[in-house]
């Protein structure tokens, strides 16, 4: 009889044991799904394979990288992507990269309701790519417009002339290899970058004028270069709303019947660095081999901090710096 009850108590002993580890494996099991659910970038990788509005920020200056390009692709073809978002805080950037942006956006548009949210600043190519959006909505304050192309380049003839370096050029043709950041422009040159400079300024004219169906002579008179306060901006019609991002979503709500119950999840754009331009390069490479290290050291941070390290045509706002 002692045996017997032995037995069954082990076995009791056994059964509780067993459910406990149970209860402890089940709890431990929810702490993790709990924590791993609880991660921001984790939930929205997870929100993604569910419907969604996607939201896309872009920020600093435009360049057209591919990266950023093809995560706009990855938006157009998602089903599950049913609007998207974009927050723009951006000076502006080259003409082809912010072209590039606007025909991207445009792609999306044909299939998804997309908006532009702008931020503290959305000029120039900053503009260009709110113009590929559906609707723009900027705060009152938001610093945008600023249409128009720019082309800005070092003339350092008169300081290589006082360090006592002199540049030779081969080339084959007169207009090759300029304007030259030796040599004082010459009028043949200025007159083909100033070609150059009005076909760009005629593209993005044609885009204002299309996208927000403004008349030749407004856009004329709204193109010439100024910046405009948002309040200004939307009495001109270059934008649509005064507000912030919840007055996009209540617009894709009301107007593209977009569902209310839709979350909005990031769609996170890659960091990209910026290289210094070829002009910038070549001037530290001629510093540097006169001694002069440290000053094209220096030079970097300068051409950076006014965006003249961009080569090529700009549409970019930026105050003047004499």
């Amino acid at each position: 009889m002692f045996k017997a009850d032995r037995i069954t108590s082990e076995r009791k002993n056994r059964r509780a044991t067993s459910f406990w580890r149970i209860v402890a494996i089940l709890a431990l099991m929810a702490a993790f799904v709990s924590i791993f659910l609880s991660n921001a970038k984790t939930s929205s990788r997870i929100g993604k394979y569910s419907g969604h509005i996607a939201r896309v920020n872009i920020n600093g200056f435009i360049t057209g990288d591919q990266k950023v390009i093809s995560l706009l692709e990855r938006i157009e073809k998602s089903s599950r992507a049913k609007a998207v978002i974009v927050r723009i805080n951006s000076p502006g950037g080259t003409t082809v990269g912010s072209e590039a942006l606007y025909e991207a956006l445009r792609k999306i548009s044909k299939k998804k309701p997309v908006v532009a949210v702008m931020g503290s600043v959305a000029a120039s190519g900053g503009y260009i790519a709110a113009l590929g959006t559906d609707h723009i909505v900027a705060r009152g304050n938001t610093i945008t417009g600023s249409i128009g192309v720019i082309f800005q380049w070092p003339e350092v003839g008169k300081l290589m002339n006082t360090i006592g370096v002199k540049m030779e050029t081969i080339k084959s043709g007169p207009q090759k290899a300029e304007p030259d950041l030796y040599q004082p422009l010459k009028p043949e040159v200025r007159r083909v970058l100033e070609e150059s400079v009005e076909d760009s300024f005629m593209w993005f004219k044609g885009l204002v004028k299309e996208r927000r169906k403004l008349s030749m002579a407004d856009t004329v008179r709204l193109s010439d270069g100024r910046v405009y306060t948002g309040r200004q901006a939307v009495k001109e019609k270059l934008i649509d709303e005064i507000g912030g991002e919840d007055t996009g979503l209540a617009w894709l709500q009301k107007v593209k019947k977009i569902d209310k119950s839709l979350k909005v999840l990031d769609w996170e754009l890659p960091s990209v660095t910026q290289n210094v331009g070829l002009s910038l390069s070549l001037l530290q490479g001629s510093l540097e081999a006169v001694g002069l290290g440290k000053v094209a050291q220096n030079l970097a941070p300068a051409f950076q901090n006014s965006t003249r390290n961009l080569d090529g045509l700009l549409v970019v706002w930026q105050p003047a710096i004499k």
